[in-house]
């Protein structure tokens, strides 16, 4: 096929699609996905990236246009194929890995549910790294956990920092991910080892300095096609735009969240405004961490991030069961959701007390040792 030929397989121009948007025009799936497509692949000039981010931002994107732009980061990414997990999980130094909870003795393989827990970053209030924490924990509670992210854009953390300062290695290579996750249960997928046309775009990224599309993109285009998945969000009014598009793209299980006071994490200090999704049917709720068994409590002091390594002491403590209060209700009412995404419980307060449960009787601590050998 000639070059001609290509592009005009491709769709309209970069210029042309860039006119439409600054016109205030939202692009369908298709014309987006041939737009974030130019992107990847080098064919937009830095300016053109830049303007396009930019009008999206301004306009407000659609759930058409951020499906489109996960299928353009999904068509150019190294994929991990999951087909087994390990179980719930395993003594330091080896041995005999112990028995899962009762309550996942009706799910011996969630091979077809591993979960990803993540947010898409720019709220009100920095947190620890929560999402990072109660991933650990639901994995320790017998949940496989593909977790997909990346360094810090705009804090001081992100879930890579510190899962590197807690030990846990992030470096791995994709062809290595699908035995490490059968082996653990548990993988961590470095975003620029598995997107690497990403680079084409992380200088105008860098540049903007501001949250663009792609802070939603991230969240929703994991390398191993998760279906099921936790996704917070920094602006409420966000909440029905992903939750349509992760309904739009199949995702079987998927929780859309966004708490109170701004944070993209289930929140411990008051409601929590929540979108379900099950089989491409969304339903809103609010929720009330005293509804789950952790009455409201503490101060956003409690949930505060700072560097990767004071991350890493608090999410440490909380997972020895030595930390408690807010930032233990945070990851305890998280993990529930990841739980709950699993379908490993029927409720999120079922999977509150499972979280609770798994800290107290020492799993978290092991699995978090496992995870660092």
């Amino acid at each position: 096929m000639t070059k001609a030929k290509a592009d005009a397989a491709r769709g309209p121009g970069v210029r042309s699609v860039l006119s439409r948007l600054l016109a205030g025009r939202p692009l369908d799936a298709a014309e987006a996905e041939n737009l974030f497509t130019a992107f990847m692949e080098g064919r937009a000039a830095p300016e053109e990236t830049a303007a396009a981010l930019a009008a999206l931002k301004v306009r407000g994107e659609t759930a058409a246009e951020v499906e489109g732009g996960v299928r353009a980061l999904r068509s150019s990414m190294i994929r991990v194929e999951l087909t087994t997990r390990a179980p719930a999980g395993r003594r330091p130094g080896g041995g005999k890995p112990p028995d899962p909870p009762e309550e996942l003795s009706r799910f011996p393989d969630l091979a077809g549910g591993a979960v990803d827990t993540c947010g898409t970053g720019g709220g009100a209030l920095t947190t620890f790294n929560i999402s990072t924490a109660s991933a650990v924990l639901a994995a320790a509670g017998g949940v496989g956990i593909a977790k997909h992210g990346n360094r810090s854009f705009t804090s001081k953390s992100g879930s890579a920092d510190v899962l590197e300062a807690l030990g846990i290695p992030i470096e791995v290579a994709p062809e290595a991910q699908a035995p490490l996750y059968a082996k653990r249960g548990f993988i961590f997928m470095f975003a620029p080892a598995h997107h690497p046309a990403m680079r084409n775009v992380a200088g105008v990224r860098k540049a903007l300095g501001v949250d663009t599309i792609f802070n939603m993109l991230g969240p929703l285009a994991n390398p191993a096609m998760v279906s099921r998945q936790v996704v917070g969000v920094a602006d409420p009014e966000k909440l029905p735009l992903i939750a349509d598009v992760l309904a739009g793209l199949g995702h079987e299980r998927a929780l859309v969240v966004h708490g109170t006071p701004g944070m993209d994490e289930i929140s411990p200090l008051g409601p929590t405004d929540v979108i379900r999704v099950e089989n491409g049917v969304a339903g809103a709720d609010r929720l009330d961490p005293a509804d789950l068994g952790c009455p409201a409590s503490g101060s956003a002091d409690d949930l505060a991030g700072g560097t990767p390594q004071d991350n890493a002491e608090v999410i440490e403590g909380v997972l020895a069961g030595n930390v408690g209060g807010a930032a233990r209700a945070a990851v305890v009412l998280n993990a529930a959701a990841a739980f709950w995404a699993a379908g490993a419980v029927d409720d999120l307060q079922t999977g509150a007390t499972l979280a609770e449960r798994t800290i107290d009787e020492g799993g978290a601590a092991d699995k978090l040792a496992q995870l660092r050998g």
